[in-house]
């Protein structure tokens, strides 16, 4: 586990419909090409903020809306939004009441 997580922390795809979530960390930084999707030199992968530009900010608190197959929906302040699960497995929260 990361430092800067504490222990109590999951992965954001691990919330079941209905729960509530604050967000600790963000773990989305495509700063090499091997982290890259493998298809481009990772100009398409620049601009690595778009996720904080959706709303996922340390400190937010997410409602899981829909996980079931396929991506999952969530609520972040007024705004639903769907995610891969993969990206979501990135997010690290800890659940909240």
């Amino acid at each position: 586990m990361n430092k800067k997580e504490p222990k109590s922390t999951i992965p954001l795809a691990l919330l079941s419909p209905g729960e509530f979530g604050e967000i600790v960390h963000v773990n989305v930084n495509i700063d090499e090409k091997s982290a890259c999707c493998g298809q481009c030199s990772g100009e398409r992968h620049k601009n690595d903020n778009r996720i904080e530009e959706m709303g996922f900010r340390t400190g937010k608190i997410v409602a899981m809306l829909n996980n079931g197959t396929g991506p999952l929906l969530l609520r972040i302040d007024e705004s639903r939004i769907a995610i891969s699960r993969g990206m979501a497995m990135k997010i690290k929260i800890r659940r909240t009441q």
